[in-house]
C-alpha cells in the first residue's frame, strides 16, 4: 500500500472525507435482531484471579475450519450466550439466557473469499499504522472513543458508562486474569503544563496522560469461558465493562456486522494502544481478506495491546438520513494456522452478529425493546 499523507488520513478518519459516488451510498443493511433475555442468575464461588494477562490469543482453527463447523443448536446457543458477571467487590454470578425470534435453520456460515498466502508476521510489508498526536485529534471523535484497559488491552466507549473489549483481556478461558480484580479504564487527557515547558517546548506535541475510572462490573459470555481460543476459536472473544461513573465523552454505537462485500471499499478501521508504540494511540485501516459467520480475517497491521479495539465502519443510515460510524467487531488479535500444508497468518476480529448484538445491547440498555434496530 502506497503511503498517504498523514493529514489526509486523519481527515478521512475524523471528518469521513471518503470519496463516494455522488449517487451511491453504502447503507447500513436492515438486520433481523432476535431477543436474548436473562432467565436465571445464580451466585458462583469468588474467582481466584490466577491467570496471567495475555495480550494476544492463538487458535489452530482457521477460516476453512470454521466454515466446516456445524451450526450450533438452539440449546447450544443458549449455553454459549449465557454469561458470567464479575463485580468490583470480587463477587461472581452466572446468568442463563433465553433466545427468542431466532430461526436456527437460517444460520449459515458466511463463505468469504480466499485470503492470500502471507509470511508469519503481524506487520504486513510497509507498516501502515498512524500514531495520533495532538489533543485536537485525541480528544475528539472518533479517536476519543478508544480507551486503555488496565490489563494491557484497548477498549471502545459504546455507551455513557460502557466499554467494549476482548474477553481474553479479562479471562483466559479458564480463570480470570490477575488484573481483573481491580479493573480500570484509562482516558487520555492533557498533562498540566508548567510555565517553563510552555516557553521551551511549545513546538512539541502536548503530552497526554491517562485518567482512570474503576470498573463496576464485567460481563463475559460462556462461549469464551467454557474453553479458550485453542478449543473454540475466537468466536466469543468479547466482554462488556460497566464503569462506576459516566465518562462524559461521545461514544460509538454498536451495529450488526455487514458482510465484507457490503463494507465501503471492503475496509474496516480501528485504533488501539499497540505495545510497540507505548502511550500512543495508533490508527489503521485495511481491507477484509476473508470472513466466516463469526469472524473477519484481515491484514491490518497491529501489535499486542491493540486487542480489544472496536472495529468500525462508516455507512449511511437511511432511517436517520445521515452517515453513522458503528462498531461492527472487536479486534481479537493475531492468529496463525496450517493451511494446505503451509503456515498462514491473520489478524482476526470477532464480528457482532445479530445474536451478539442482542446480547451486548441488552447488557447496555437492560431493555430488549431498545435493541431491535441492529
Amino acid at each position: 500500500m502506497a503511503p498517504l499523507p498523514t493529514l489526509l488520513i486523519l481527515l478521512c478518519a475524523v471528518r469521513g472525507a471518503l470519496l463516494y459516488h455522488p449517487i451511491w451510498k453504502p447503507m447500513w443493511p436492515a438486520s433481523k435482531v432476535p431477543v436474548v433475555l436473562p432467565q436465571l442468575t445464580e451466585d458462583l464461588d469468588a474467582p481466584e484471579f490466577t491467570a496471567e494477562a495475555k495480550l494476544e490469543v492463538t487458535s489452530p482453527c482457521g477460516p476453512e475450519c470454521h466454515k466446516r463447523a456445524s451450526v450450533p443448536s438452539y440449546e447450544e446457543l443458549k449455553e454459549l450466550l449465557s454469561y458470567e458477571t464479575l463485580y468490583f467487590n470480587g463477587s461472581l454470578t452466572q446468568t442463563n439466557v433465553g433466545i427468542y425470534g431466532l430461526n436456527v435453520a437460517e444460520l449459515a456460515r458466511t463463505q468469504g473469499t480466499k485470503g492470500r498466502s502471507r509470511a508469519k508476521r503481524q506487520i504486513y510489508g510497509h507498516d501502515s499504522r498512524f500514531s495520533i498526536f495532538g489533543k485536537e485529534f485525541l480528544l475528539n471523535y472518533p479517536f476519543s472513543t478508544s480507551v486503555k484497559v488496565s490489563t494491557g488491552c484497548t477498549g471502545t466507549l459504546v455507551a455513557d458508562r460502557h466499554v467494549l473489549t476482548a474477553a481474553h483481556c479479562i479471562h483466559d478461558g479458564k480463570s480470570y486474569v490477575k488484573g481483573a480484580k481491580k479493573l480500570k479504564v484509562g482516558f487520555l487527557k492533557p498533562r498540566q503544563k508548567e510555565e517553563s515547558s510552555n516557553q521551551t517546548r511549545s513546538h512539541l506535541p502536548e503530552k497526554m496522560k491517562f485518567q482512570w475510572i474503576r470498573v463496576k462490573r464485567t460481563h463475559v459470555p460462556k462461549g469464551w469461558i467454557k474453553g479458550n481460543a485453542n478449543d473454540i476459536g475466537m468466536d466469543y472473544d468479547y466482554a462488556l465493562l460497566e464503569l462506576k461513573k459516566p465518562h462524559k465523552r461521545r461514544y460509538m454505537k454498536i451495529g450488526v456486522s455487514p458482510t465484507a462485500k457490503q463494507l465501503p471499499t471492503g475496509r474496516i478501521h480501528f485504533s488501539g494502544y499497540d505495545n510497540d508504540r507505548w502511550g500512543n494511540l495508533v490508527y489503521r485501516f485495511c481491507e477484509v481478506q476473508e470472513e466466516t459467520y463469526d469472524l473477519l480475517y484481515q491484514q491490518c497491521d497491529a501489535q499486542p495491546g491493540a486487542s480489544g479495539s472496536g472495529v468500525y465502519v462508516r455507512m449511511w443510515k437511511r432511517e436517520h438520513r445521515r452517515w453513522e460510524r458503528r462498531i461492527i467487531g472487536i479486534f481479537s488479535g493475531h492468529q496463525w494456522v496450517e493451511r494446505d500444508g503451509m503456515p498462514q497468518d491473520f489478524n482476526v476480529a470477532v464480528r457482532i452478529t445479530p445474536l451478539k448484538y442482542a446480547q451486548i445491547c441488552y447488557w447496555i440498555k437492560g431493555n430488549y425493546a431498545d435493541c431491535r434496530d441492529g
